[in-house]
């Protein structure tokens, strides 16, 4: 099963057990668990729902595991010729990263697993 969910102005497609990186949440969401409500659509199978814009009823829940990560370092440079003009910056992007640990959605049956 998995859904698609909106969070950060993104759109990111999620299933139980996934560890994924979202913007920085402030220090009362860093610990603990974040529920998702705007789940845009969801698949178990054989069967889907998709939201008119999201899933009335439908949430995805999620565990915080790390408050505070750090992206890669990303360096900016600007150069104007023959000005002697050099501006040499950088950024981190900080994340929290999260573990999905449940998908409900309200009528939507998980299809049987076939071996």
């Amino acid at each position: 099963m998995f859904a698609i969910i909106a969070t950060d102005g993104r759109q990111i497609r999620v299933q139980e057990g996934d560890v994924l990186n979202i913007d920085l949440r402030d220090s009362g969401e860093a610990t603990g668990t974040l529920t998702f409500d705007q789940v845009l659509l969801a698949n178990a199978g054989a069967a889907s729902v998709i939201g008119r814009p999201t899933i009335a009823g439908a949430t995805v829940t999620a565990e915080v595991v790390t408050g505070l990560v750090k992206g890669e370092k990303l360096e900016i440079q600007k150069f104007r010729r023959r000005h002697n003009s050099r501006r040499h910056t950088g950024h981190r992007a900080k994340f929290t990263r999260i573990k999905i640990t449940g998908i409900a959605v309200p009528g939507l049956a998980k299809a049987a697993v076939q071996s």
